[in-house]
């Protein structure tokens, strides 16, 4: 009897295995299990501490499994659970199983803390801790160890060790942990997780929808890949941080953050633009009947949204708008002004070429201005002159701002009779759409109150918004999906989304997720966390989270800062250098590892000529952390070059890639595609890898790159012309397949695109549909590759859940009643003007206590050497801080750096400048009118302001402080003087 006893309890252990591995405590449980050898605990704690929680578990089962087994073991197993507070583990053996629709909701439930712990582990962990225990989340014994992890490792190491203990609960640990993050006043975390930010009272249980897609047969439904975050202790967290900007800063391309006067050159969109301009007659615009269908309201006169897919003919249907709008003008005898707003520069000379020239140049005046255009100077004019005006939304705010400010050359809301705003999502956020918006929305309200009086309203334009997908914001619920485009709406003053399934017209391409397998071995990886390991000792620096890891990298970033403030410069130069090996790692998971070496021997290459001043007669000093660095390098180079030489070490990811395009290629009759890849550096590397492979070359295909105009990143950016060049050839077909960062994912009409490869970068929903729509083709195909601490295979799980979520929200948001609907769009514009109000009235007091320049003072981020105060400073076009003082002269080297060369219209830069000291770049030589103007970039020194040293700034704009104008009369006077001093001599 005993012995079956104990097989129906063996049997119990094991088909709950799973569930054990997940909800026990280890190194609490294993302190209370007697019958276990006290050399089995000890490998037990070793495996706890060195493979984390999941593997010690699996080795603690297999502990109490083995037989022979002494009498009341099971007991025993199961009061150690108890007592160490693994109830809901203890609940499984006691034949307590919860209800399965609970056990899944409570799965869901652990899996988003998991996916969003990026995030949460930036909170107050010791309040959040205090809290838990308090409301019975944590023990005792669990709140030691989050206290050990926080002393020992820090508070985000501590975060992630509180978020795996609370998991383990019983279910409805969910609703009182959101509890803890209201009560604890971390609102953006109680938002994020579900809460509602209007409630002062937590939520309760609701569900979370399941992330993965279940469709039986699903190619998605494929097996993941391990998480992209990776910190020590909970290997699998799963980072899905939205960044829509590439990390090379691709986005620059975007213009809602577009300064005044811009002067950056127009990005073009591959299309021969003359040839579109000269190209057919084209009078008519004959639309589908679903494209009717969505503009139906708009030609009735109303505000609306119009969703429909990428490559769906959302352009077409706004230019059939925009001409019956202004027909109907005509016919009523009055003006019509249409200005048509893009958020990234190609788009206004695409649309302007390819869609409303073409239609609309018979009947009326068309022009454009973006960026680089000498148009912008007389903006107000081209609107004057002209009927359709397509340009970029920067270019209108600056001139709806003059208008603000009583300068005459500016334009009003009220000069124009229809807007309309591609891709309307980004009307959120601050950005450029809502600062437009919030002044339509401010005058919609004030003529409420004029009619009211009995006064007349100032007319506003009609508001016509294009985009392929709202998103969700997001959310992890439907009600919030629902609130965000909700919100979208109110800020456009829609009266109603209009979306349409398009049936014969739909071109959904075919999804693939190709996951991929870790190395058996990894030699030049090894190298690279050699080096880094003698590097954390040399610093004496102990890292929390796997070398090479997302974590890794802001780990090393937070270092490098608090070195700078801290005046450690030996700390500060290897934390630099870790996150140079840090990318290397990374970059030889993605591309070659040739590639990877050459990245690391260049930055050394870099830094050594840093060191090495232009004039022989300058000295820059040279460390003994520096000399360290640069040894260390040296005595590992010639093993990493030739690891790196060695094929048989390469990532599987390249060999995935490598398959699916050859297998494009070779089933396809004329094939044309895009890679998507995360960086510069690595869309140039794979367009040099595929040039160089003949497997290739045998099956025709033409690789070239497209990446931003931004100069942020160390890579050289590409020039309006060569951007141009490329996408004109991969439209004609010279080229056949483009790699891309995310400079091409919005806007670029090329339906010839047949297949479309996401390589090792997911962002989010709107990104994936964006990225999905390149390829137009009938039969084309959408591909993930996986790359090592990617996380993409789980990022694009959670993107197709919410493009469903969104789907539904919008389907929703349609059937509400009309009045619903209007009262709730009211509400949120209400509390958007009030928001606004808030913010300028905190910004007037902020700008009110501006600092004096005197107060801030600069010192070089490399060797802390006093460089100058504030006062020294001057701002030109209110953008380029410039320090043209004589003391400053004898401060800096000159260096040559041809990727700085750029020509503008009143001044160029050509070199940079350095400190003598140290060789530490300060910024950039700018020859403004004639005069040298050393320009400073606030990120490469550390700042104090009255005594409290910022070591994080990485734009002027985060200083309150208002330098002086640049005096060039001054300047240019003292100049005069000079010369004529020298010629009289």
């Amino acid at each position: 009897m005993a012995a079956e006893a104990d097989e129906t309890r063996e049997g119990l252990i094991k088909d709950f295995r799973p569930r054990l591995r997940e909800a026990m405590k280890v190194e609490q449980v294993v302190e209370r299990l007697h019958f276990i050898k006290t050399e089995q605990k000890e490998q037990i704690r070793q495996k706890w501490r060195t493979e984390g929680n999941s593997a010690a578990a699996d080795v603690l089962i297999d502990a109490v499994l083995k037989r022979p087994h002494d009498p009341g073991w099971f007991t025993a197993f199961v009061d150690a659970l108890l007592n160490a507070g693994c109830d809901y583990a203890a609940d499984y053996m006691q034949s307590k199983i919860p209800e399965p629709e609970e056990e899944a909701e409570n799965d869901r439930c652990v899996l988003l803390i998991r996916l969003l712990s990026p995030s949460l582990v930036d909170m107050n962990t010791e309040n959040v801790c205090r809290q838990c225990l308090a409301d019975g989340l944590i023990t005792q014994a669990d709140d030691d160890m989050i206290k050990a992890e926080i002393t020992n490792r820090g508070a985000m190491s501590g975060a992630s060790e509180l978020l795996r203990r609370v998991v383990t609960g019983r279910p409805g640990w969910f609703s009182n942990f959101l509890k803890v993050l209201h009560v604890t006043e971390h609102k953006h975390l109680y938002e994020l997780t579900g809460g509602s930010p209007d409630c002062h009272t937590p939520v309760s249980d609701e569900k979370v929808a399941p992330l993965k897609d279940e469709a039986a047969g699903s190619e998605s439904a494929t097996e993941t890949s391990p998480a992209a975050a990776e910190s020590c202790d909970e290997p699998k967290v799963i980072d899905i941080s939205e960044t829509e900007k590439s990390q090379d800063g691709d986005a620059d391309l975007y213009t809602s953050n577009e300064p005044p006067n811009s002067l950056e050159p127009s990005q073009p969109d591959g299309s021969d633009l003359g040839a579109a301009a000269r190209g057919p007659e084209r009078a008519d615009i004959v639309l589908r009947d679903y494209q009717m269908d969505v503009a139906r309201p708009a030609l009735e006169g109303e505000n609306i949204i119009i969703c429909l897919p990428t490559g769906s003919g959302k352009t077409r249907v706004a230019v059939y708008i925009t001409k019956k709008h202004l027909d109907s003008r005509r016919a009523e005898g009055q003006s019509g002004k249409v200005v048509i707003l893009v958020n990234k520069i190609p788009l206004v000379e695409q649309h302007y070429s390819a869609e409303f020239l073409p239609f609309l140049k018979h009947e009326y005046k068309v022009e454009r201005v973006s960026g680089d255009s000498q148009l912008k100077i007389s903006f107000t004019e081209i609107v004057e002159k002209n009927d359709i005006i397509i340009c970029t939304a920067q270019i209108l705010e600056n001139f709806l701002e003059r208008s603000t400010k009583g300068e005459d050359e500016g334009v009003n809301l009220s000069d124009l009779t229809l807007i309309v705003i591609d891709e309307c999502h980004h009307t959120q956020k601050g950005g450029v759409y809502n600062h437009i918006m919030m002044r339509y929305l401010k005058q919609k309200h004030k003529n409420l109150k004029l009619k009211k009086e009995q006064k007349a309203p100032l007319p506003l334009p009609q508001i016509l918004g294009l985009t392929a997908s709202p998103g969700v914001g997001g959310a992890t619920k439907m009600e919030k999906a629902e609130e965000h485009i909700l919100r979208i709406c109110a800020n456009l003053d829609a009266s109603k989304i209009m979306t349409r399934g398009l049936g014969e017209f739909k071109k959904e391409p075919r999804k693939i997720i190709v996951n991929v397998e870790d190395r058996r071995e990894d030699p030049f990886g090894d190298v690279i966390k050699k080096i880094m390991n003698a590097i954390h000792s040399h610093a004496e620096l102990t890292p929390t989270c796997d070398l090479g890891s997302q974590n890794y990298e802001q780990w090393v970033v937070q270092k490098e800062r608090q070195a700078a403030k801290e005046e450690d410069q030996g700390v500060r130069v290897c934390a630099d250098h870790l996150r140079q090996y840090s990318e290397g790692l990374n970059l030889s998971n993605t591309i070659r590892m040739r590639d990877a070496f050459s990245f690391l021997n260049k930055y050394q290459e870099e830094e050594m000529k840093r060191k090495t001043a232009p004039d022989e007669e300058q000295n820059i000093q040279i460390t003994d952390t520096e000399r360290f660095l640069f040894n260390l390098f040296k005595d590992n180079k010639k093993e990493l070059e030739a690891l790196a030489g060695n094929p048989e070490y390469e990532n599987d990811s390249l060999s995935k890639l490598r398959a699916k395009v050859l297998q494009e290629f070779s089933s396809r009759e004329e094939p044309r595609g895009i890679i998507f890849t995360k960086t510069r550096r690595s869309a140039i590397a794979l367009d040099q890898w595929i040039q160089e492979n003949s497997k290739f070359a045998d099956i025709n295909v033409k690789s070239s790159y497209v990446i931003g105009g931004g100069d942020q990143s160390h890579v050289k950016p590409m020039t309006a012309a060569e951007q141009k060049d490329v996408l004109k050839k991969f439209g004609n077909g010279d080229v056949n397949l483009l790699i891309a960062t995310t400079v091409a994912e919005e806007g670029l009409d090329i339906p010839a695109c047949n297949f479309v490869i996401r390589y090792g970068h997911v962002t989010n929903e709107i990104a994936m549909i964006q990225a999905k729509g390149r390829g137009r083709a009938e039969g084309s195909s959408y591909t993930v590759v996986d790359v090592k601490n990617s996380g993409v295979a789980e990022k694009e799980c959670v993107n197709e859940y919410r493009k469903s979520m969104m789907d539904k929200a919008i389907d929703k948001i349609r059937v509400l009643n009309q009045a619903d609907y209007n009262k709730r769009i009211n509400e949120f514009q209400i509390q958007a003007i009030v928001e606004e109000r808030v913010r300028n009235k905190k910004k007037k007091k902020k700008d009110m206590k501006n600092e004096s320049p005197s107060d801030v003072k600069f010192s070089c981020r490399s060797c802390s050497k006093h460089v100058c105060s504030g006062e020294d400073i001057q701002i030109i076009e209110n953008m380029h801080r410039v320090n043209v003082t004589s003391q400053f002269s004898d401060l800096f080297i000159l260096r040559e750096n041809t990727s700085l060369q750029k020509r503008f219209l009143d001044y160029e830069t050509n070199g940079v400048i350095a400190c003598k000291d140290c060789g530490q770049s300060w910024g950039s030589m700018m020859v403004y009118r004639g005069i040298d103007c050393p320009c400073l970039h606030v990120k490469n020194f550390v700042v104090d302001l009255n005594g409290i040293k910022i070591s994080k700034c990485t734009r002027w704009g985060e200083l309150t402080i208002k330098f002086r104008d640049f005096d060039y009369a001054e300047h240019g006077s003292r100049l005069v003087e000079g010369s004529d001093d020298e010629e009289s001599m």
